[in-house]
């Protein structure tokens, strides 16, 4: 089954926030954590909902992010100060990101272009993104115990170089943030590859995620796949990839070379053409950028 990211997804798995930027609350017998807490400018939303799902929203133990980028963690900061016995956990080059000046006003920067996107849910509220904490460095082979469910941590780069995937055995759902791409239309068709950091790490990565057989695969943005669905999105976002290097192949040709031309041809061709991927624009082409260039670089 394919459905979108909102509401209950089972006895377990209940999402804060909308579908553009969900946050996977997931209840144990004693414990409950979060996964994701996207753009700040959410955070109100969240907070109400995690207060709707748990009863209080102070009962709310974790909050788990998959990867470094504002739209996954922009959030956390007020989160943080909104529940402030919240445990909160990274991968390790999260928490240096975090304490970086430069990085900060980068997100804040990024955010407040879509403020008035928001405006309804964030009001007055001060949701500015700070410094940032984490209690948890979380690394490969990690657990979490939430008294009849474990969180597992996996790492996935390839997406990011800290991607991480957190997959819960007992129900057999993992939440891999965009380490297996997300579909590219409102409709949830089409496959919109998200390799930045490294194109072998994301196949490989993606082998990983298979491997482990989810049937609940909860992406980090958008979708929610279950049963055989998981799957076989799964082996679409794999095959998907290489196609995806062959067509940055083919701008990169026409360009002679040149990334930047390449990139701009191709958001013209790609996103303004077709009109179907969802993504902001100019984050599609900041990350469009540093796709070009990490296949530019494999062809040299």
């Amino acid at each position: 089954m394919k459905q979108l990211a909102t509401g209950r997804i089972n006895d377990h798995i209940h999402v804060a926030g909308n579908p553009f930027y969900p946050g996977y609350v997931i209840q144990g017998r004693e414990k409950s954590l979060m996964v994701e807490a996207g753009m700040n400018l959410m955070g109100p939303l969240y907070i109400k909902d995690v207060h709707a799902i748990l009863g209080d929203s102070q009962k709310l133990d974790f909050l788990f992010v998959t990867h470094s980028h504002y739209d996954h963690l922009g959030a956390v900061p007020y989160m943080k100060r909104m529940i402030p016995g919240l445990g909160v956990g990274a991968h390790e080059r999260v928490s240096s990101l975090m304490q970086k000046d430069s990085v900060i006003a980068m997100m804040n920067r990024l955010s407040d272009v879509q403020r008035g996107f928001f405006q309804d849910i964030t009001a007055d509220e001060d949701v500015t993104i700070t410094s940032m904490k984490t209690e948890y460095i979380l690394k490969e082979g990690d657990e979490i115990d939430l008294g009849g469910l474990t969180c597992r941590i996996y790492e996935v780069p390839g997406h990011t170089r800290d991607s991480l995937a957190f997959y819960f055995p007992e129900i057999r759902a993992i939440f891999a943030g965009e380490a297996a791409g997300v579909p590219e239309s409102r409709e949830g068709n089409g496959m919109q590859v998200c390799f930045l950091s490294s194109y072998d790490d994301y196949l490989t990565s993606m082998e990983k995620i298979i491997s482990l057989q989810p049937r609940c695969l909860c992406l980090g943005h958008g979708w929610v796949f279950t049963d055989d669905h998981a799957t076989d999105y799964l082996r679409s976002s794999l095959d998907a990839t290489p196609v995806f290097r062959k067509l940055i192949e083919s701008y990169l040709d026409q360009a002679n070379g040149d990334a930047e031309q390449a990139t701009l041809t191709m958001t013209g061709k790609e996103y303004d053409e077709r009109g179907v991927i969802m993504q902001e624009r100019n984050a599609y082409m900041t990350n469009l950028i540093a796709q070009v260039r990490l296949i530019a670089g494999l062809k040299s």
